[in-house]
């Protein structure tokens, strides 16, 4: 794996034309380090939600580049990006997206049997469903889930195409406090017991304490990083944007 899991370098992405338009990106520079937890941080529209999408090949720049790994987003058609994401690329959602007529077993196993799967993917999935502790609930629905159970199996699921990394959408929105503290702290978790990276966009600063690093976003550009975050830190962080004009 490089050095950067992923990169954007002089990112820009405009919605809209003249009267209309809205640069959600503005010149945005910045790599995922292999094997870190990030946190993306920023008031609403400051653009952290369209970095995500664009770091991951869920939506396409107007101008400058995206790399997973060494491959530019931009230099693949469709089909290859698709491929791409299938192969490389993992998402937690704030909605679990996880399929109802499936078992968790199947949930789980889903991205690695639509990639074709690999001679020592069994043991793979082992580590990952002791990772996120659902054993007991391999043969269960996910109707049959609380919501925290859900989105650890939407985590193992993330991971087990063995992507380079993973993206992470507000993944604690729908649950309650105790249920998100467990699914960031299985996060972290799999970076640090399978070695891949976690990208994660939230607005809330206990969340974002559990990342190695928080960057921040304000008007569509990086505005600052922390290294070692802890709530009290980003919240002082956010405060003093808000003190000094940095808004969205």
């Amino acid at each position: 794996m490089s050095e950067f899991a992923a990169r954007v370098t002089d990112a820009v992405k405009i919605y809209g034309t003249g009267e209309a338009e809205v640069r959600a990106l503005d010149g945005v520079s910045l790599g995922f380090a292999a094997g870190r937890f990030t946190a993306i941080m920023g008031p609403s529209g400051s653009g952290k939600s369209t970095l995500m999408h664009c770091a991951a090949g869920l939506d396409t720049l107007t101008s400058g580049s995206a790399h997973i790994g060494g491959t530019e987003l931009g230099t693949l058609g469709d089909r290859q990006l698709t491929l791409l994401r299938r192969e490389r690329v993992g998402f937690v959602f704030q909605s679990f997206n996880l399929v109802p007529t499936l078992s968790v077993a199947e949930n789980i196993s889903l991205p690695r049997d639509l990639a074709g799967g690999r001679a020592d993917d069994a043991e793979w999935t082992e580590t990952l469903i002791d990772v996120v502790g659902l054993r007991d609930r391999l043969h269960h629905r996910p109707g049959e889930l609380s919501g925290g159970q859900q989105q650890r199996v939407a985590v193992a699921r993330a991971f087990a195409g063995r992507p380079d990394v993973v993206f992470a959408d507000e993944p604690t929105g729908n649950l309650d406090s105790r249920s998100g503290e467990e699914v960031l702290r299985l996060l972290g978790d799999a970076v640090r017991r399978t070695h891949r990276t976690v990208v994660m966009v939230t607005h809330d600063p206990v969340a974002a304490a559990h990342a190695d690093e928080v960057v921040f976003l304000a008007d569509g550009r990086l505005v600052d990083r922390m290294h070692v975050p802890t709530p009290q830190r980003v919240l002082d962080r956010l405060k003093a944007f808000d003190t000094a004009g940095v808004t969205a």
